[in-house]
This record gives structure tokens, C-alpha cells and sequence, in this order.
């Protein structure tokens, strides 16, 4: 809890900064306190968010997955290409596919850390190059979308309640609730948690370490890929080379900060939640400010190497007083 007040702190200091800097220039009103804005940033923080929580649990594990936005564009583009536009498969049956093919890319990754012994950095790594050709070979590289096509369906990537709260925010809600309840309330969420401290010894504990790792990485990109179902929904404009693009980057970002650490064995949920909405503020600061488009991506990879810094130093302090305590 002490890692999400530091962080929720953070989150409002930079809150605070940003609109401080443009009432500074009083170029007229502050954009980032607009509700056009405010509904937008809430919306990406749902859509990101989604992608942070499956990140986070195979983190937590010890491992990562750099295939996050190879996958989202394979199981987006093929959702749009088996829909048709509303000519093609019913999405009842085509949704249950595209999920299940994350499912199997989950599984497939799972089986070759686990049996093969490879290192996740490089299955997911393998995993970004191949799936983002598959995407790009069965659209013959053509972009693909829904068109005006399942106005329900797209509700949930872009819709609103109230016509306040954004729609991706309340299914990130409903899904933090039940990955919490699952890593912090259920034997097998502290088994993960184990496994990702010291797998030897949680072997050596009686936990089937290889069937649990296996089973994060299948539920893991089960979520990476509804994830991208819902930002599929929301963008409606699917490009097989470049949707989906470094967003692996955005959800490690967002399960780092939230307080994952890379070594495996720590993070919470709503650490995770914050975190992702530090991505999102930041990536809208680098509007707001106008910022050069082009740093975006240094403002992102400047926050991770701090929280990674942060998180090494926290590490540190806590295995000196426990070797002196």
C-alpha cells in the first residue's frame, strides 16, 4: 500500500504540473481539465490498463512478454477479417475464436518456457517477429475494420455510461476486481507470487511450478487478447503492420511502475491501475505540452528506467535491513 500512495502522490503532482504549466502559458483554456479530455484519458486508461493487468501477472511470475502487440494486431485484424463488415461470421462465434487463438498463443509460450526450457525474453521476442507476419500475411497486409458495422460491439471500446464514464474503464474495473480477488485472495494467487520469488523453492513446497506457469501465461494472454478485441472496437481502423505497435511497451511500463517488480514475486492490482494511468497522463502530457511527437517514446522509456531505479533501490534498502535486523 505504501508503493500505491507514493505512486497515486505521483499521479497527482503530475496532474497538478501539467495544468499548472499550461495555466502558465495562458494560451486560453486548460485543455487537460477539459471533459473532452478527461473522458478520453479515462477511456485509454481502460484499454491500457487491460493490457498492464496480463503483463503484470506473467511479470509476477519472473517472466515478461514482449508479443503483447503483435498479438493484439493478429487477434484484432482476424476478429475485423471474420467479421466482414457485418457480412461475414456472426461475432458470437467469431469473438469465442479469436479469444481462443490468444488462448493457444499463451499456451504455446507456456509450453516452451516450461518444457523446452527457454527463456521468456526470447519466446516473446520470437513471438512479436511471428505473430505480427501471420497478422500481416492473412490480411495480405490490407487494412481492416468494422466499419459502421456492431454499433454494440464498438460500444465497448468507445462507448460511454452516463455518458461520463468511459466504457473501457468500467470492464478494466470488473477484471481488476477479479484478478485481485484471484492474485491476493486464492491459494493459487499466492502460489504465483511463490513461484516468482524463488521457483526452486516452491517447487521444493509442493507447488507445480511448471503447470502454474504454464496456466499465467495462458490466462495472461486470454486478457492480452480481449485487450486487443477492445481496442480493435475502439480504433476501428486496423492496420496488420502497425496497430498495435510498442504497446508491449505500454503495458511493461504500466505493471513497472504500478510496482512489478522485473525479478518476479511482487506487484498489486491497483499499484498496476496506477501505474497504467501514469502512462496515459504521460502520453497525454506530450500533447498538451506540444511536446515534439518524436520524445514520446523517450518520456515513456524515461519513466520505466525511474521505476525500475526506485524499485531496485527499494529492494536493496529492504535486504540491507533484514540482513541487519
Amino acid at each position: 500500500m505504501r508503493k500505491a500512495l507514493g505512486l497515486t502522490c505521483l499521479l497527482v503532482a503530475l496532474i497538478a504540473a501539467t495544468t499548472f504549466w499550461e495555466w502558465r502559458a495562458g494560451d486560453g483554456p486548460i485543455k487537460f481539465l477539459t471533459a473532452e479530455n478527461l473522458r478520453n484519458l479515462l477511456t485509454w486508461v481502460g484499454l491500457f490498463g487491460v493490457l498492464s493487468l496480463a503483463q503484470a501477472l506473467i511479470i509476477v511470475t519472473g517472466g515478461i512478454d514482449l508479443s503483447v502487440g503483435s498479438v493484439v494486431a493478429l487477434v484484432a485484424v482476424s476478429a475485423a477479417a471474420l467479421m466482414d463488415r457485418g457480412a461475414g461470421m456472426h461475432p458470437a462465434i467469431a469473438i469465442p475464436i479469436c479469444l481462443l487463438m490468444g488462448a493457444a498463443i499463451g499456451l504455446w509460450h507456456g509450453l516452451l518456457i516450461t518444457k523446452v526450457r527457454l527463456q521468456p525474453f526470447v519466446v516473446t521476442l520470437c513471438g512479436l517477429f511471428f505473430f505480427r507476419g501471420i497478422a500481416r500475411l492473412v490480411t495480405d497486409d490490407k487494412s481492416q475494420g468494422f466499419g459502421n458495422s456492431y454499433p454494440d460491439l464498438r460500444w465497448f471500446g468507445n462507448g460511454f455510461v452516463f455518458d461520463i464514464i468511459p466504457a473501457p474503464l468500467i470492464v478494466l474495473i470488473v477484471l481488476s476486481v477479479l484478478m485481485g480477488a484471484y492474485l491476493h485472495f486464492s491459494p493459487q494467487g499466492r502460489h504465483v507470487f511463490a513461484l516468482g520469488a524463488n521457483e526452486e523453492a516452491a517447487r521444493f513446497s509442493g507447488i507445480r511450478t511448471d503447470r502454474l506457469k504454464i496456466g499465467a501465461y495462458v490466462l495472461a494472454t486470454l486478457l492480452t487478447s480481449f485487450g486487443g478485441l477492445l481496442l480493435a472496437f475502439k480504433t476501428n481502423s486496423l492496420s496488420p503492420s502497425a496497430f498495435g505497435g510498442f504497446y508491449e511497451l505500454y503495458a511493461i511500463a504500466g505493471a513497472v511502475l504500478g510496482g512489478c517488480s522485473l525479478r518476479g514475486g511482487s506487484g498489486n492490482v491497483l499499484g498496476i491501475l496506477i501505474g497504467a494511468s501514469l502512462i496515459v497522463v504521460l502520453r497525454n502530457l506530450v500533447n498538451i505540452l506540444a511536446i515534439p511527437s518524436q520524445l514520446e517514446y523517450v518520456v515513456i522509456g524515461g519513466a520505466i528506467l525511474v521505476g525500475v531505479g526506485v524499485d531496485e533501490l527499494f529492494s536493496r534498502r529492504k535486504a540491507t535491513r533484514t540482513r541487519t535486523g
